[in-house]
């Protein structure tokens, strides 16, 4: 997925330190920005969607091995109904039209979250799109939709008991393979775009110990030079797992 136009950003990069392997985004400022323009807010969502491919094609550019962006939440159901039919109409666009461009790069599908509540068609969508691109390695790309990290967590202990685990049994590890996330590695950072300072329940087991980067761009706005600028953030972070700080230097990242 690397470019003539990118190989100065990544000789840059693997001569400082290691990028993190795991970037997570909460994608949030759709709505606002078509406000701002006076178009209605579904033009926002369009205009998000449509720049995930260009930030997909960034962080694989960058050096980064695993993206997951935060599409729609589950909470996002309370917001109106011709919205949230809006939204689930421009993914359904999305997947027919840039999963063949996201093949051909080499990007890898992947979906965390319930399918509940979407149409059969738009399920059989989504799981065409993943079975398609299973064997790309180029960069794994998982869209948290129908997604919130309570929820995660509910359905994980859920099954832990149902699968009559004792509790003297029960570790961290265990806990992770029971999440959807349970062959990613954990975010080393997590992106919020714009100018909003909450987590809002995303990934709230996996980003424990992830850096957080905060940005007042909103998420159609958010370019390459701002993922750049908050991998080099990254880059000059200490990270402590609650023990004494260091600096990255030029390994693999945690």
């Amino acid at each position: 997925m690397t470019s003539p136009q990118s190989e100065s950003t990544i000789n840059t990069r693997e001569a400082l330190r290691p990028v993190p392997k795991h970037v997570a985004m909460i994608m949030d400022g759709n709505g606002r920005w078509a406000t701002s323009r006076g178009l209605p807010r579904l033009s926002g969502h369009e205009a998000g969607t449509e720049n995930i491919r260009r930030i997909t094609t960034a962080a694989g550019e960058l050096g980064v091995r695993y993206l997951t962006l935060w599409a729609f939440s589950t909470e996002n159901w309370r917001r109106p109904r011709d919205e949230v039919d809006g939204i689930l109409q421009i993914l359904s666009h999305a997947i027919d039209f840039e999963t063949e461009a996201l093949h051909e790069r080499g990007a890898q599908l992947r979906h965390i979250g319930s399918l509940d509540g979407l149409s059969p068609e738009l399920q059989a969508s989504i799981r065409g799109a993943i079975d398609l691109t299973r064997n790309n390695d180029a960069i794994v790309l998982t869209l948290a939709f129908n997604y919130g990290g309570r929820a995660e967590l509910m359905q994980a202990i859920k099954q832990i008991v149902d699968d009559g685990i004792p509790s003297d049994q029960i570790t961290e590890d265990l806990i992770s393979h029971y999440l959807y996330t349970e062959d990613i590695p954990d975010p080393d950072l997590v992106i919020r775009t714009s100018g909003e300072f909450r987590t809002s329940n995303f990934l709230i087991w996996q980003a424990a110990y992830a850096e957080w980067h905060f940005t007042p761009v909103l998420w159609p706005d958010f370019g390459p030079d701002h993922l750049r600028q908050a991998i080099e953030d990254y880059q000059h972070r200490e990270r402590r797992f609650g023990g004494i700080g260091h600096r990255l230097h030029n390994t693999d990242s945690e």
